[in-house]
This record gives C-alpha cells, structure tokens and sequence, in this order.
C-alpha cells in the first residue's frame, strides 16, 4: 500500500502487526466520529490490553506486537480504530529503522496488505494504518503520519489524558475577551501560537508570504454569482443581510494532461480571535465543532465532473469563537500540484444548491498544499470570503496549521 490507500477488508477479525529493526511499542486506538476516544478505556497497549473489539497482542520481542480488531464486535459509534507505533528506547527516531505494518486476516494469517511510511527522519510515533467504517463496511487506510513527541503526543492529540504530558495548546482555553479578527483588507500581524503536535517532515516549511491586498471596494452576493480572483474578497452578504445559513464548500481537480489518478485531500481549518487553532476537518476527522462543520469523506482519484469533496459548513451554529476558516487541498501521496488541472473552490448555498462563490486556480507550484480560500467573520458579525491561491509544503492538513494562521 501507498499512503493515503485503502483497501475493503475481506475479513472480519484483522491483525496488524508492526515489524522494525528495533523493539516498537505498538498500540490502538478507538475513535467515534468526532476523531476523539471516549474515555482513556479506548486506549489499547501493552499496560491495557483489551476493550471493546480490540486487543494487544504482545510478541514477546521474538515477533512483532499487534492489534486485533474485531470489527463484529467494535461497538456502535466506534469509527476508527488507528493503530500506532513508537520505538521502544525513549527518544529515539524513526530514521533509518523503517518500520512496516502487516494486514492480516487473523483467523488464519493470510496477509492482506503490507504498508512502509516512507520518508521518515525525526519522527518518534507513528499512526502506522487505521481501519475504519465507510457507508457500512470496513476499510483498511494506510497512513504513515509522524510526530515529534512520542506515543503521548499521539494519545492526547485524540483526547486520551496523559499525567506526564503538558496539555496541548488546541486544549487550552478560549481566549477571552475575544477579540474582534480585523478584515482581510489590513490583517494584524500578531505570531501564530504553537501548534502541536507538528509533522517534522513539514515543521521546517518556509511560511508562505501574506496574500496581497484585496482590489478596493466591498463585493457582495446581490449581483448574483462572483467570481473571484487570487486575493479578491466576497462580503457574504445578500439583500442587506449577512448569510448565516448553511453552505457548502465544494473543491474540486482534475489530473492534468489525462494523467493517472490523483489522491488530493480538502480540509478546514478553524481559529479563534487570536488566530488560535481550535480543530480541523478533513477525511479522518469528518466532523468538528460540534457538528457544525462536517466533511462528506475522502476522493482518492479526482474522477468524474463535479465538486471531488465537500465541506458543509453551518454559518449560524458555529461557536462564537470560531472567527476564522481556512480551506485547503493537500496531496497526501506526494503528487505536486503542477500534475493537477482545473483545481477550483465554490461556495454553494445549501438550502438552495445555488452557487454563490467562484475561485478557479490558474496557477500551480511543484508544492504538496494549496490554501484555496478563507471565511473570517467580522465585527459586525457578517462573513467574508478571500480567495488565496497560497501553496505550502506540505502533504497533510497538520502542516498547514502554522501557516494558514499566518495568512488569516
């Protein structure tokens, strides 16, 4: 498997086993819908090795350790199951010790897959692959994300408390008194609060430079459809009244020059007043913010006519300290956006399925992330949308963190 692939699972009882040069510690993790365990009982590991459908199975250091998922028995609710690996010597790396997960049906060994992150250099945890629920049946991803601080980044980044950790600043709480986010026009320049965990392979990205400012005058929806140009800014705004209702955000690409398929992953991302990052929405993670921001699922190829994947995102129920959303596209397996043709944004009423807003990319960069657009609310409370155009080293949406909260 190549990461961002995926497979339907022929087996209901499934083994993965995680083999290294070195001694791993590997563990599971069952998610519910809003990517985060129930409880730290979710949590499946050597020091806990059971619960509900899944087990650890010890191989004594002779053979490698594993999760069982017992999909049959998985309970109601449980979308995810992520299995993970870190190397067992405190602090050492991934590099040079390329780890590989095997898929096996586990009643009778036969392997169904095999999956080698590639590229790995400073990492110490690994989400290796996860297995999860699609439209009724059961699906294996082959993942291969990184971070810098061990399993206990890993844990608490899906909600498992962790006594020697620090909290993770997503966690803290809100900002208060909020303040007002000043109009894309003339952006503040405060820096943008730690993020973690970060993606080393893309922590050290050059942060791409603020967006030109937006052609004077305000445009709004009362002429019908607007078709925005990079950096042009779109009041949302329709017969004197801000749009508070729910709409879509469609993106959309194809491969250029009938090229082979293409595996581009949408996201939002969310922030506070003080461009604090509060969550992001992408194909693990298709709902946040208390459902008032949902992702339809992953494309894996860009085929066919229409918007490839969708976010439906509620203007009237989103928290009152979520001021600001950044769209963006990323290439998961690596494909630069030079090999992409026809990548677009729109904005579409959902009641009416009428299109209001338009950003078509005319440009492309040998770069893995595009930031496409972004929603910031206003004093007065009305939205506004900008088209940016901005691309970012990077392959997935962790990366984009930092420097989206730099172009808000």
């Amino acid at each position: 498997m190549t990461p961002g692939s995926n497979i339907p699972l022929t087996a209901a009882r499934v083994a993965v086993d995680v083999a290294a040069p070195v001694r791993l510690d590997v563990s599971g993790l069952l998610l519910g819908a809003n990517g985060k365990v129930r409880s730290d009982d979710d949590f499946i590991f050597y020091n806990q090795p059971s619960g509900p459908g899944v087990t650890y199975r010890s191989g004594g250091g002779a053979a490698p350790d594993a999760i069982l998922v017992d999909t049959g028995a998985v309970p109601a609710g449980i979308e995810r199951i992520v299995v993970t690996a870190s190397p067992d010597a405190a602090g050492q790396t991934f590099q040079g010790i390329e780890p590989t997960a095997t898929l096996r049906n586990a009643d009778d060994g036969t392997v169904l897959a095999t999956f080698t992150p590639p590229q790995l250099a400073t990492e110490t945890a690994l989400v290796v692959v996860e297995i999860y629920l699609r439209n009724g049946g059961w699906k294996a991803r082959a993942v291969g994300q990184g971070y810098a601080n061990g399993l206990a980044g890993i844990a608490t980044d899906f909600g498992v408390s962790v006594d020697d950790e620090p909290a993770a600043p997503a966690a803290a709480a809100p900002v208060a008194p909020p303040a007002p986010v000043a109009p894309p026009v003339a952006p503040p320049a405060p820096p943008a609060p730690p993020v973690a965990p970060v993606d080393p392979r893309i922590a050290a990205a050059t942060p791409p430079a603020p967006p030109a400012p937006a052609p004077s005058g305000k445009i709004n929806l009362d002429k019908g459809r607007v078709s925005l140009q990079k950096n042009q800014t779109v009041s949302l705004v329709k017969g004197g009244r801000p749009l508070l209702s729910q709409v879509k955000m469609g993106l959309g690409w194809e491969p250029a020059y009938r090229g082979k398929d293409i595996d581009l992953d949408a996201s939002v991302i969310a922030y506070g007043p003080q461009r604090n990052h509060l969550d992001s929405c992408y194909f693990g993670k298709l709902s946040i913010l208390n459902g008032s921001v949902k992702h339809s699922g992953d494309n894996l190829t860009g085929e066919g006519a229409g918007d490839d994947e969708v976010i439906v995102v509620d203007l009237g129920r989103l928290p009152a300290d979520a001021t600001g959303l950044v769209f963006t596209v990323n290439s998961f397996s690596g494909q630069k956006f030079t090999e992409v043709a026809k990548a677009y944004c729109r904005l579409i009423d959902a009641a009416t399925g009428e299109e209001l807003v338009r950003f078509d990319l005319t440009t492309a960069e040998p770069q893995t992330g595009v930031m496409m657009a972004k929603l910031i609310k206003q004093f007065s409370g009305e939205w506004e949308m900008t088209a940016m155009g901005e691309f970012v080293k990077s392959r997935t949406v962790r990366g984009m963190v930092k420097p989206a909260a730099q172009a808000l």
